[in-house]
């Protein structure tokens, strides 16, 4: 059924056997917003006036108001190929596009979210499907604005949508449904607690702290900063999964190391968007958890998402191998953190190479130069650091991925241009 059934070391070779130099399991993707792998590249232009993150959110909004239901799921079939040409076989998908560009519902009203399920179906992956509650344009519930008019829900239909869901992910092998509040300043904390509930065992994701605007806007609005107050008014536990986080107070990150929650790295992503650096040094020797996401799908590669978080941390304390243990590989550090707290934030239960754990599995080409002296773990630091090439993707026992490409790219890739064209 898709799992390891059993595993043998030192096994000797029979004849008929499939063998590769090289094999770990597949990344959880943490975060992803898979409609916007259509924007790649096209906020890059510098504008008239100063860029960040909001001037980068109206391009985005800009393109959503543009696409219908079969570019939506042409797009995403094609991101989530990517994820598994990139090293990543589950994608936890922050699903936030509900309704029509004018804001009215479908007439089904999980229309979008069946579409996503039917591409992760299509390219095979597995998915847990984070439905988004938005229904504020910033904190203090003020009104959203016209441009956010297909992200917007009351309770009552996120109700209805999150039913709908949750049918739409149940003919898919080990697919999860949870819930993703947006973020405080698109959700009240009783609406944040209520939504909560509706997923008692979880996952919960929800972005925080991403902005020093936002940052600041919280703090004006409640007194606390967003993860100060999740913490202290929320409360959180095992099952969250807080996105970005990332500025925090030396007291925010001990505190939450020490809640069992996972911080949600998109470290890519971050980089691209000018939102600042993670403290990934002092969270993890608090004994933090966290998993690596793709969100904005501007790049889409597990390897540059793990590098991209210890480059960060030597450009910041102008050293290396800072997250790596004593004498250990940062590698092996950087894989066994994002592999067991991306399982955590995604709700998949037991991951590696195990009997019992899902064979989602990841081989490098063996004859890659970069491999050539790597032994053990420095396999992963080649992967990572050196541009080891992925060979082959098993998802739930059945190869997706060989010699580096996806079974299905080309038509995948043709219908994803196709969808595109009427928008250049």
């Amino acid at each position: 059924d898709g799992r390891f059934a059993t595993v043998t070391p030192d096994a000797a070779p029979e004849p008929g056997d499939d063998r590769h130099a090289v094999a770990f399991p597949g990344l959880a993707n943490v975060h992803s917003h898979a409609f916007q792998r259509g924007m790649a590249a096209l906020a890059e232009t510098a504008g008239l006036n100063d860029d960040d993150f909001w001037s980068w959110r109206e391009t985005m909004y800009r393109f959503v108001l543009t696409l219908n239901p079969d570019q939506i799921e042409a797009i995403a079939a094609y991101a989530f190929a990517e994820m598994l040409e990139g090293g990543f076989t589950t994608v936890g998908e922050f699903h936030y596009l509900h309704h029509n560009p004018d804001g009215s519902p479908y007439a089904n009203r999980a229309e979008l979210a069946e579409r996503v399920a039917a591409a992760a179906g299509e390219a095979g992956i597995g998915l847990t499907l984070l439905p988004v509650f938005y229904a504020h344009g910033n904190f203090g519930d003020a009104p959203p604005s016209p441009r956010q008019a297909r992200f917007l829900n009351n309770l009552d239909g996120f109700s209805t949508l999150l039913e709908g869901c949750r049918r739409a992910v149940s003919g898919l092998e080990g697919a999860r449904v949870g819930v993703a509040p947006h973020s405080l300043r698109a959700a009240s904390a009783a609406e944040v607690k209520a939504i909560a509930a509706m997923a008692p065992d979880g996952p919960i994701h929800i972005h925080a702290a991403e902005q020093t605007k936002e940052v600041e806007d919280c703090e004006a609005a409640t007194g606390l900063r967003p993860v100060e107050f999740l913490i202290e008014r929320i409360g959180l536990d095992t099952r969250w999964c807080l996105i970005h986080a990332t500025h925090l107070t030396a007291g925010e990150t001990r505190k939450l190391a020490a809640s069992g929650a996972v911080a949600g790295l998109c470290p890519v992503t971050e980089s691209n968007l000018g939102d600042g650096i993670f403290p990934t040094f002092d969270y993890l020797n608090g004994g933090g958890r966290f998993g690596v996401g793709t969100d904005s799908n501007i790049l889409i590669s597990a390897a540059d998402e793990l590098k991209t978080i210890e480059y960060i941390q030597r450009l910041k304390y102008r050293a290396r191998n800072v997250l790596a243990p004593k004498g250990g590989s940062t590698g092996r550090r950087l894989f066994d953190g994002a592999l067991n707290g991306g399982a955590q934030a995604l709700g998949l239960g037991g991951v590696g190479l195990a009997p019992g754990a899902r064979a989602d599995l990841v081989t490098l080409q063996a004859d890659h130069p970069s491999l050539a002296l790597a032994q053990d773990d420095a396999a992963l630091d080649a992967w990572i650091f050196a541009g080891a090439r992925i060979d082959r993707v098993w998802r739930a026992g059945r190869e997706v991925v060989t010699g580096g490409v996806h079974k299905d790219r080309p038509a995948l890739e043709a219908r994803y241009r196709k969808a595109l064209s009427p928008l250049a």
